[in-house]
């Protein structure tokens, strides 16, 4: 029987900091429109406006799933080397590309909410 705790390199444990940590964004952006035109800290990002909607819709598509599309396939490239590798390499690799992004997410998420207390004078 496997423990209930994670280590914290686990990705489960990331994506539930990444999902609380939009939960709490959401309870805590009341207005998002206050978001928009903000400059965000990120580089490529619009505003944190468009920063708001992309973590709201990267949560839902990690807690619902994404369909597979033909449109979805065809936009990924297939890497020869990628596809070479063992399995278990392979898992390896794709986990922690997922960890790193995830991680990223959940950064944003904490920045955004931190910011929107700022513009709305909230100090915690």
């Amino acid at each position: 029987m496997q423990s209930a705790e994670f280590h914290r390199h686990s990705l489960l444990l990331a994506l539930r900091s990444y999902s609380s940590a939009v939960g709490r964004m959401e309870q805590t952006v009341l207005l998002p429109s206050l978001l928009r035109d903000v400059p965000a800290d990120e580089e490529p990002s619009r505003d944190l406006y468009g920063d708001y909607l992309m973590l709201k819709a990267a949560r839902s598509a990690v807690e619902s799933g994404l369909a597979r599309t033909e449109d979805n396939v065809s936009k990924v490239p297939a890497d020869q080397a990628l596809l070479e590798l063992e399995p278990e390499s392979l898992l390896r690799f794709h986990l922690s590309g997922l960890f790193a992004l995830v991680s990223q997410l959940t950064r944003r998420s904490h920045r955004l909410t931190q910011k929107y207390l700022d513009i709305v004078g909230v100090h915690n």
